[in-house]
């Protein structure tokens, strides 16, 4: 415990939850399901479920840099693996694009963990807020584009910056990595089993500048990550067979930003 104490910029005391320590286990009938839908509806986009869950979980964590990104990195590779497994079966993983977009953004996603450290989690929270705006921007008003083989240098040398501002914000890279294949040219569906692919491993980079500060509350990360291994196979299933692509992103854009403006409107009060 000491050296947790250490770490923190503000007192233990600040933090919402201690389920064993104030008995708030009515938390988990709110925490456990909501992770699961989240987990199904990024599933259905290819995405690690971290730049949903860092709204949601920081309604209940008071803590984003200790408790709230380690737990939403390492549940966004977990998630994101299970999308893997949903989006190969039916072969719409490019398997050397994948590779090849994995190894750069493992690289220098915790670059962006490392400097989170440092800085204060009030100019976080502002970086992911204006990261939201943009991923709305972006699924409700999208790019008009041709689809094919897709300009994957563009996406590759794009892929860096955007390994370091997830690795900071907490969230992995997917959310900015999916539109951007999308706008370079990529098939929705195949750019969901690239993306999905390519954030797994750095959502687990980036969690290692963590490891030694996090603050894990045992009892409730077994559920979250068995649900959240389901959900996202079952979101990445039900693109792969069923959904088109525009009405999901639409549905997951609405969501995200609901969340969002709910939190700043914790953080106003």
């Amino acid at each position: 415990m000491g050296k947790i104490k250490k770490v923190y910029s503000i007192p233990p005391s600040y933090l919402k939850i201690d389920f064993a320590k104030e008995n708030n286990m009515s938390e988990y009938f709110v925490i456990i399901p909501g992770l699961f839908i989240l987990a199904i509806v990024s599933g259905m986009l290819g995405l690690g479920v971290a730049f949903a869950s860092v709204p949601f979980l920081g309604l209940f964590f008071s803590d984003l840099v200790h408790q709230v990104q380690p737990i939403s990195l390492l549940l966004n590779g977990i998630t994101a693996m299970f999308c893997v497994f949903g989006f190969a079966k039916s072969s719409f993983i490019n398997w050397r694009k994948a590779i090849m977009l994995a190894i750069v953004t493992t690289f220098f996603a915790p670059v962006g963990s490392y400097l989170a450290q440092f800085v204060n989690q009030v100019y976080i929270w502002y970086v992911y807020f204006i990261s939201v705006a943009y991923l709305a921007y972006r699924i409700f008003k999208p790019v008009k584009r041709k689809t094919g083989e897709g300009n994957f240098r563009l996406v590759i040398i794009l892929a860096i910056p955007i390994s370091v501002l997830s690795g900071f914000l907490g969230v992995g890279p997917g959310f900015l990595l999916m539109p951007t294949l999308i706008v370079a040219g990529f098939e929705p569906k195949m750019a969901a089993g690239i993306n999905a692919f390519a954030v797994c491993p750095p959502s687990f980079s980036a969690l290692i500048p963590h490891l030694s500060t996090a603050y894990w509350d045992t009892n409730l990360m077994i559920p979250l990550i068995v649900v959240g291994a389901i959900g996202s196979f079952i979101g990445a299933r039900i693109t792969s067979l069923y959904l088109p692509g525009k009405k999901i992103k639409r549905l997951f854009g609405i969501l995200m930003v609901v969340v969002t403006l709910y939190k700043i409107y914790t953080l106003m009060r």
